[in-house]
């Protein structure tokens, strides 16, 4: 009797010298993973155990069948009660303390996590191929290691992103904010032309307001990391893509939503990886 594979998955674990813990992990690959030879593009995800919240059983099913978009691998790292202070910025704990673990994550994820995909899966080891997201705190995260690890990533995914993460408290007579940690990381980052980069905010993220421009901070800080970005020499739309979801939340059935769209930014056929 013949029967049609969906998709191949499985959960795993690593140790990590750097956590000092086991770190849970989500496999996920197309039903041709095991007969096309040809090494496949890779995308990985902070915040791996909201993989059943935001449906991505469904989205990666639809998007392996999709002919617009590229054959991929998922690869979902979760996090645990660490999460607050392992994801972040690595260069730099925020006033309060949190994040101080973010470095050794950095070191996790490009130490030992990718060194280990690439001797175990048929992945491709051009950076152009390999893309990192994530949502919130997660999504800072991804960002920062990106951009900091370029030899390695090709595009970056942020939905609603802690780009308010700093390292002094906000100071309203600061016009141009600079206390938030991720625009002076962008600023000493190099430029690389082959980095694109994905940005999604919903307009009802939250309510708060800190400068009084009547643009909510979650979409303020947003639209300053991209403009932080073109002072690189980033262009938009060429490298940069944002979306912004009317009555979009802070919440997983928002990014459940957006996950669609950014996959086809990711993954699409339409157009080199590198372009």
């Amino acid at each position: 009797m013949k029967y049609d594979v969906e998709f191949i998955s499985f959960r795993g674990s690593i140790y990590s010298s750097y956590l000092k813990r086991k770190v849970r992990f989500r496999w996920v690959a197309p039903p041709q993973y095991g007969e096309d030879r040809k090494a496949f593009p890779i995308l990985l995800m902070n915040d791996g155990q909201d993989f059943a919240p935001l449906g991505l059983e469904k989205t990666l099913s639809a998007s392996f069948c999709s002919r617009a978009v590229k054959p991929f691998v998922y690869i979902g790292i979760e996090t645990n009660v660490h999460r607050i202070q392992e994801y972040g910025t690595a260069g730099s704990a925020d006033y309060k303390g949190r994040g101080k673990k973010a470095g050794a994550y950095s070191q996790f994820i490009i130490e030992e996590f990718v060194p280990f995909l690439k001797e175990t899966f048929n992945i491709s080891e051009r950076s152009e191929d390999w893309v990192f997201c994530g949502m919130s705190l997660g999504g800072l995260s991804a960002f920062d290691i990106v951009i900091n690890h370029a030899g390695i990533f090709g595009k970056a995914g942020v939905f609603s992103g802690s780009f308010w993460w700093r390292k002094a408290p906000y100071v309203p007579s600061d016009k141009e904010d600079r206390s938030r940690i991720i625009l002076d990381a962008i600023g000493e980052s190099a430029y690389t032309n082959h980095l694109k980069f994905w940005f999604q905010c919903g307009t009802e993220d939250e309510t708060a307001d800190r400068n009084r421009n009547g643009i909510i901070d979650s979409i303020d800080d947003t639209l300053d990391v991209i403009g932080e970005l073109k002072k690189k020499g980033y262009r938009q739309p060429e490298d940069i893509a944002y979306l912004e979801v009317a009555g979009g939340r802070h919440d997983l059935p928002t990014w459940a939503g957006a996950f669609p769209e950014f996959i086809r930014w990711a993954f699409s056929k339409a157009q080199n990886i590198t372009s």
